[in-house]
């Protein structure tokens, strides 16, 4: 059962990871709020049925929370998943495929970080992973003429606010049922994506469907089939350990920017990602309970 879910969570690292490589390609097609209303609207209906599914599957759910919890939690979060999705998508139009997915990761290390404004005892490993982790972005994200990217600013921006993202779910969840709470926070997304798009962007039918297979893949297979994968993969697996495979995302991200667009790290950025990777596991690595 343990390597089941296993696998599907790894499977869910795989889709999230090269997503990244769909939202660069769309970005050829659409413009970023056009990209991400249809993505998340997309999104969102692709969870009606999964919940429809569950809900067989499962029985009558048995959420201790009110309609009241599920509506606020699914607001707030798609608020938040606007704005960091609307960063991340115009970012990625001045970086690579694969530095992006590795500076949104980053988001693992800032959440315990958030924590301790939170009155949460942060360990030793966490605040070496820490230094691991900004130290990778150094090497990363800035230049050795000591310029920082557009690009990666606005990742690393996106980054922040999917950190306190995470922190309002961990509230939540456990009011209310999660794949219901994530379908609210879809459409939120996409609501508020349209102004921005019809003010800012001139969308067209025609590059919508032009762009129909990064669309879809993101909006089907990275939120609907990946967040059903990881609500179903998490029920009999550690967290420390479902939080290491879904940390995965981040090296797909760049094999699939090496491999489909060709894109190209040199030593220095490789450097960065293999000190952010073992930031990322450290800061998963739980603390031995002394007796």
């Amino acid at each position: 059962m343990r390597i089941k879910n296993g696998l599907m969570l790894l499977l869910t690292a795989f889709i999230w990871g090269t997503a990244f490589v769909a939202q660069s390609v769309g970005m050829d097609y659409l413009e970023p709020f056009t990209f991400n209303g249809v993505r998340s609207l997309i999104g969102g209906a692709a969870l009606l049925p999964c919940i429809w599914i569950l809900q067989k599957l499962n029985g009558r759910s048995k959420d201790t929370g009110t309609k009241k919890d599920l509506l606020t939690g699914g607001l707030a979060c798609g608020v938040l998943l606007f704005a960091a999705s609307s960063l991340q998508q115009i970012g990625i139009k001045y970086t690579t495929a694969g530095k992006a997915g590795f500076i949104t990761a980053f988001y693992i290390v800032i959440v315990p970080v958030m924590g301790v404004f939170l009155h949460k005892k942060i360990g030793w490993k966490i605040w070496l992973a820490v230094v691991l982790a900004v130290a990778g972005l150094y090497f990363l994200c800035i230049t050795e003429s000591f310029s920082v990217g557009k690009g990666d600013i606005l990742v690393f921006l996106c980054a922040l606010v999917f950190a306190v993202h995470i922190l309002v779910i961990d509230h939540f969840a456990p009011k209310v049922d999660g794949v219901k709470m994530s379908c609210i926070q879809f459409f939120v997304c996409g609501i508020l994506s349209v102004p921005f798009m019809f003010a800012l962007e001139t969308p067209k039918i025609t590059s919508v469907m032009t762009a129909w297979m990064p669309i879809l893949y993101a909006g089907v297979l990275s939120c609907g089939v990946a967040y059903t994968l990881q609500i179903l993969g998490q029920k009999n697996v550690n967290p420390a350990v479902a939080s290491l495979l879904l940390s995965l995302e981040s090296c797909f991200s760049v094999l699939a920017g090496w491999i489909v667009l060709g894109e190209r790290l040199s030593i220095r950025e490789m450097s960065g990602c293999i000190l952010m990777f073992v930031a990322i596991i450290l800061a998963q690595v739980p603390e031995k309970k002394k007796r």
